[in-house]
This record gives structure tokens, sequence and C-alpha cells, in this order.
């Protein structure tokens, strides 16, 4: 199974590759197409609300009638709105190109993930996720770089030039497909909906305390250029992708205990505020939120539910990111003041896990 772990993990790269490639440059692109800020903020947001809110639909399709491969196939389908937004010439269209982007995401992920949590079984859920996580941000990595080369010949040749990485994308899923028709074959899995419901709360407090790279960048603005600030994020996720195996080994090492390492982890990089070395932290907590997460579903969930437990992870995880960003764009420019929150919050994530290890959850 080692071999489509891997194989999973070079789609997730080539889709990341295109898609957070094309967010790298969707503020100049849309500003270039004379987009209101307004009306563009409106358009990224309804474009993350319907890629979280759908992930229960999803989910819960998934689940009902075993759509693991068709959710996921026409969710990575849809990522054919990023190459043809090199057609588009008002950013009306290219709008409803990128909320097309984000519905297909919404769509694939619980099945994604479900698929991945039948094929990482015996070589361990933890380093499965890991594996995959590693690769999918390389792509995030990748995308960007790539992207920053390829806008000098224009938008629409770098958007058009994704077509490439779609194509191979789509050939190496259908291959997976044809490869792996019924992945849910032998799976059992262990049902036990406690855990779940306080893992929901756990995950809720976690999200709640995280402070997303996208303010540490507007911090950073005020005194550095940006393309050093990007060198800071493209650091970043290369510490998540090369430190995401080794995490997922110590959660199937340690099982729930590894879960108290989350919030303090997430507690440190606020640090990142007072000084861009903590990033180091940011990328550790980023891997410890992608792969130990995902990895407890799996084993905590049973077959029956599994996509849509995913999905109602999926959309607790973005309520309390939406709710953290939030509250530190509130907070800021009191660097401090955002500091003492997230320890505030991440503490009271760190004991709640404590007491679900002393209440015997494990």
């Amino acid at each position: 199974m080692i071999r489509v772990i891997l194989l999973f993990g070079v789609v997730s790269l080539l889709g990341d590759l295109i898609y957070e490639g094309a967010r790298s440059v969707y503020g100049p692109f849309f500003d270039s197409l004379g987009v209101d800020p307004f009306l563009f903020g409106v358009v990224v947001g309804l474009g993350e609300l319907l890629s979280y809110g759908l992930r229960l639909f999803s989910g819960y399709v998934s689940d009902r009638f075993k759509s693991y491969w068709s959710l996921t196939i026409v969710g990575y389908l849809l990522t054919v709105s990023i190459p043809l937004m090199g057609f588009a010439k008002s950013w009306t269209i290219a709008s409803i190109l990128l909320i097309v982007e984000r519905v297909g995401k919404g769509l694939r992920s619980p099945a994604r993930d479900t698929i991945l949590s039948f094929v990482t079984k015996k070589l361990g859920r933890g380093f499965g996720f890991g594996i995959h996580e590693a690769l999918d941000q390389f792509g995030a990595v990748l995308g960007p770089i790539a992207f920053s080369i390829l806008t000098v010949y224009g938008y629409g040749i770098a958007f058009k030039s994704t077509f490439l990485p779609f194509l191979a994308l789509m050939a190496l899923l259908l291959y997976l497909r044809f490869k792996l028709p019924n992945p849910e074959v032998e799976e059992v899995g262990r049902q036990s909906a406690e855990i779940f419901k306080r893992f929901v709360v756990f995950v809720f407090l976690s999200g709640l305390g995280f402070v997303n790279f996208p303010l540490l960048a507007y911090h950073y603005s005020k005194r550095l250029s940006p393309s050093v600030v990007a060198l800071f994020y493209a650091l970043a996720m290369v510490v998540d992708a090369v430190f995401a195996p080794v995490i997922g080994k110590v959660y199937d090492s340690t099982g729930l205990k590894s879960l108290v390492l989350i919030p303090i982890l997430t507690m440190l990089s606020s640090l990142s505020f007072l000084n861009p070395i903590a990033l180091v932290f940011f990328g550790l907590a980023v891997a410890m939120h992608e792969t130990v997460m995902r990895a407890v579903i799996a084993d905590y969930v049973g077959v029956e539910k599994r996509s849509f437990s995913y999905g109602l992870f999926n959309a607790f995880y973005g309520l309390s990111l939406f709710l953290s960003s939030s509250i530190v764009g509130f907070l800021y420019p009191n660097v401090l003041a955002v500091v003492v929150f997230v320890a505030i919050v991440e503490t009271l994530g760190t004991l709640y896990a404590l007491s679900m290890l002393k209440d015997g959850s494990e």
C-alpha cells in the first residue's frame, strides 16, 4: 500500500501545484481585471464558505452511496477551472472559476481522506497521512514558485500552463481508481462516538488559537519585502513537509497522547509575530494539524460514518479558523495581546486533551 499512498501524495502535489500556485497570484490577477476590493473579498470568502460547507454534504453522500471515488474524481476534475482562468477576460468569469475550484475542494476532501484512511491502515495511519502531507506541501511550495516565474510572461500563460499538471493529475487518479476499485474492503475500524465528540471540541479549541499565515504575512510586510515574506512561508512549508511523516510515526506510537503536542506547538507558533525564527513551530503545528487530526478520525470512526465525520471535522475546523482570524485581526497590531489570546485558548486545549486521556479515552 505504500506505493498507493505515494501516488495519492503525487496527486495532491500536482493539485497543490495548480491551485496553491494560482492562489498566490489571485490578488494582483483580479486587480488587473479591475475588481473592487470589497467584491473580491466577498468572492474569496464565498469560495471558502462553500469549500468547507459542502464537506458535510459530500461526506454524507460519500458514506450513503459509498461514492468515494466518484466524488474524489469529480472534485479534482473541477480543478480544470484554474487553467481555464487563463482565458478569463473579466473578473466575473474569473470569480465563477475561482468558486468552482473551491466547490471541487469541498466535494472531494472527505471522500479522498476516507480512501486514504483505508489504504494507510496497514502502514500506520499517522505515518501514511504524514507521507501524504509531505508531498502535498511540496506542491504548495512549488506552485507559488512556478507562478512567480511564469507570470513574467503574463497571467494568461501562467494559468494555461497548469493544463499539463492537471492532465497528469487526472491520469494518475484514474489509474488509482482502476488499481483500487474498492478501497474499503476488509476495513473495519473502531467506532467510538464519545471519543469523536470530544475530539471535535478539541479540534475547535486548537483551531481557535491557530494564526493563519496571511495574518503573519501582513505583519511581516510592514518591514520586509514581499519576496522575503514568501521565502518565510516556503521555509515553514518545508518544515511541515519534512516533519509530517515523523509526527505521523509519533502518533502511531503514542496514539491520543500525541494530541497534547498540538495546542503546545500551536501556542509556540504564535511567537512568529515576535520573531520569524518561530516559523519553525508554525510549520510543525501545521504538520500536526494536517497529519494527526486526520489519522485520529480514521482510527476512531467506523467505515459507515467516516466520510461524514471528515466533513464534520472540516466544518468545525473551518469555523474555528474563521473565528481565530477575526479575533486576531481585531487584536492586531497589539502583538502581545494576540500572543496572550493564543496562549489562553491553547492552554485550555492542552488541559482538555489531558482530561481526555485522564478519563481513559485511549
